[in-house]
């Protein structure tokens, strides 16, 4: 299982990568895994400003759909726009063109309730 140690990751298996006032977020090689064959990826929340905890879209595997929760508060500035026609690269490469949204960051991130990939490693016992 890739847990790579630059990011960040919450507990409900998304990863954050803060690079100075924007971050880039996706679900972790675990989720992918567990969710199995993803089959769509549905954000539809560009432009908004959520907090943190809330959900900014779902991912469709074939038998299950997951939601996403956005780790830390800020703007959904991009959606990754090869999701619609490959939804299947999030299980190829969670961590690279898997990736679901770039965000502005609201007043900065608020790492507390973030983990370093060992703390990641450790909650899904890798």
């Amino acid at each position: 299982m890739n847990i790579p140690a630059e990011l960040k990751y919450t507990a409900d298996h998304e990863w954050i990568r803060i690079e100075g006032n924007t971050a880039t977020i996706g679900i972790t090689d675990f989720a992918q895994s567990e969710l199995g064959d993803i089959v769509f990826v549905d954000i539809n929340t560009k432009g908004k400003t959520l907090k943190s905890g809330e959900i900014f879209g779902t991912v469709e595997a074939v038998k299950t759909v997951s939601d996403l929760f956005l780790p830390v508060d800020g703007t959904i500035d991009e959606v990754n726009p090869n999701l619609e026609s490959s939804p299947e690269s999030v299980n190829k490469d969670p961590y690279g063109e898997g990736w679901m949204v770039r965000i502005t960051l609201s007043g900065g991130a608020d790492s507390a309730e973030l983990m370093d990939a060992e703390k990641y490693k450790a909650l899904v016992g890798a």
